[in-house]
C-alpha cells in the first residue's frame, strides 16, 4: 500500500483546490501526485479525515403520468467550452441531508418539484466521480417531478437548458451528443427496461 508523507495546498479557491501530495508507492517509488478537492484544507480531505460523505448529488428522476420521459440538463460547460448532456445535480451544503438537497438542486435547477423514492443504500451512497484526479463523491437520487419547467431560480453564471427526454430522444442524445458519464449509464437503462427504475428494485 502507498504512503502519503506530506501534503500541501497550492490553490484558496471557492469551490475547488489542487493539493500536491510527495508519495512513496508500495515498490518504493518516491513522486508527486496531484488531487482536486472540494475540501477547503488539508485537515479536510479525506485522505485526512478517512471519513467519506457526499460532495453532491446526482438526480435521476422521471417525468410524465406514465414515467416514460426523463429528466436531463443540457448545460454549458467551460472544461469542455461546449455543452453537455447532464441530470441535474450540485452540491450539498454543509450540514444538509443529500436528500433534501437533491430536492432542493432539482428546483433551483429545473422549476420542477422532485417526489424522492426510497431505495437500497447500495444504489444511492456515494460514489466516486473521476477518483484518479480528485476524492469528490456524490449520492443519487431518484424519483418523479412534476411541475412546470422554470429558469427563474439558476444561478446568474448557470447556462442551463431543462430537458424533458422520451427514449426516441434518449437515443438521439447518447448517439450524437456529449453525455456525462453517470448519466449515460443510467439512460442505458432508461432504454433497455419497460419500468426504468425496475432495477432498484432488484
Amino acid at each position: 500500500m502507498g504512503k502519503i508523507r506530506k501534503i500541501q495546498k497550492n490553490t484558496d479557491n471557492p469551490y475547488v483546490n489542487l493539493y500536491e501530495l510527495d508519495v512513496e508507492n508500495s515498490k518504493g517509488h518516491a513522486g508527486k501526485y496531484y488531487v482536486s478537492s472540494r475540501a477547503k484544507s488539508v485537515e479536510n480531505l479525506e485522505l485526512s479525515t478517512k471519513e467519506q460523505s457526499p460532495d453532491g448529488v446526482i438526480i435521476y428522476s422521471l417525468y410524465g403520468e406514465k414515467h416514460d420521459r426523463v429528466v436531463l440538463i443540457r448545460q454549458y460547460r467551460y472544461t469542455i467550452d461546449n455543452y453537455i448532456y447532464e441530470f441535474p445535480a450540485g452540491l450539498v451544503e454543509p450540514g444538509e441531508n443529500y436528500h433534501a438537497a437533491a430536492v432542493r438542486e432539482m428546483r433551483e435547477e429545473t422549476g420542477l418539484t422532485l417526489h424522492p423514492i426510497t431505495v437500497d443504500t447500495i444504489y444511492e451512497k456515494p460514489y466516486y466521480t473521476t477518483i484518479g484526479m480528485t476524492d469528490e463523491c456524490c449520492g443519487t437520487v431518484y424519483g418523479y417531478a412534476d411541475g412546470m419547467i422554470s429558469s427563474d431560480l439558476q444561478e446568474k453564471s448557470e447556462e442551463i437548458e431543462v430537458v424533458i427526454a422520451d427514449r426516441d430522444e434518449v437515443r438521439r442524445i447518447l448517439r450524437e451528443e456529449r453525455v456525462a458519464i453517470v448519466c449515460s449509464y443510467m439512460l442505458l437503462h432508461f432504454l433497455a427496461d419497460e419500468d426504468p427504475f425496475a432495477f432498484l428494485h432488484g
